[in-house]
């Protein structure tokens, strides 16, 4: 049993928040209930006890994580969340959500405000000196989204016009995989989505999972899942002793979803590219 009256290792604040914000940043019917624990209660920074999981969310991410047109908060990643309050607890429904912003993610965890982030967060050197990771649940890579029908193979765009988000990491993949493409720098996915709109550029290189949602909502576009990277998507969790059982019973769990095919059913119940 974790120390509940432990406080969260504060030095690490210290040492890395700045470093570590400046990098660029609905559920079906689940398959047989694993065996789950005997509730537990989560190390937290307050010493009353709770019977819940905080998870930090993202709500604006369609296929990840979103607002459905009831206003309720549905994706991979809540799916994700609420399995592992079953998991944990016994009950899918002990798990409290709580949308937060990419510039705020890493130190509400680090405050102790949520447990946990499965919030399309990649792990990455400058997070590892702050946080711990869990196994990836998902592989997040480039692809390209377009609205030319004669755009369909990877061959195509390789004298194509493609936008892509300035100074991004797919960059320098688009350069490799396409040296003959001309790049168009644009700074947000709404800038690039004006400018497909407008055909000032072939297509749009960006996130598979940012991409798949935007397909999901507009069927003038399509969608090519290159995967022409590999970025690991992982659950961030506290450093620290006290936090350790915390961890392994995430990192337990979540192993136990993915070999049990879990996981991969969700990935094809929200359409992400495998």
């Amino acid at each position: 049993m974790l120390n509940k009256n432990c406080p969260l290792l504060r030095p690490l604040v210290v040492i890395g928040l700045g470093l570590a914000l400046g990098v660029g940043d609905s559920i079906l019917n689940p398959a047989p209930v694993l065996a789950a624990p005997s509730p537990r209660l989560i190390a937290q920074s307050t010493p009353q006890p709770r019977g819940k999981l905080r998870v930090g969310v993202k709500d604006n991410l369609r296929p990840l994580g979103f607002r459905d047109q009831n206003g309720d908060l549905q994706g991979l990643e809540m799916a994700i969340a609420r399995r592992l309050a079953l998991e944990l607890y016994g009950d899918e429904t002990a798990v409290e959500l709580i949308p937060v912003k990419n510039k705020d993610r890493l130190k509400l965890l680090l405050d102790g405000q949520v447990d946990c982030l499965i919030a399309h967060m990649s792990q990455n050197p400058a997070r590892d000196r702050l946080v711990d990771f869990s196994p990836p649940y998902y592989l997040d890579s480039v692809g390209i989204i377009t609205q030319n029908p004669q755009l369909r193979t990877r061959d195509a765009f390789n004298q194509a016009r493609l936008a892509v988000l300035n100074n991004s990491a797919t960059v320098s993949i688009l350069k490799t995989e396409f040296p003959n493409a001309i790049l168009v720098g644009v700074e947000s996915y709404q800038q690039a989505q004006t400018l497909l709109a407008q055909g000032q550029v072939d297509g749009f290189a960006g996130d598979n999972t940012v991409l798949t949602g935007w397909a999901q909502t507009d069927n003038t576009v399509f969608h090519l899942p290159l995967l022409l990277s590999a970025e690991p998507l992982a659950i961030a969790m506290p450093k620290g002793l006290h936090h350790k059982e915390f961890r392994q019973q995430i990192n337990q769990a979540l192993l136990k979803l993915k070999s049990s095919g879990w996981l991969r059913e969700q990935w094809q119940y929200w359409g992400l590219p495998q």
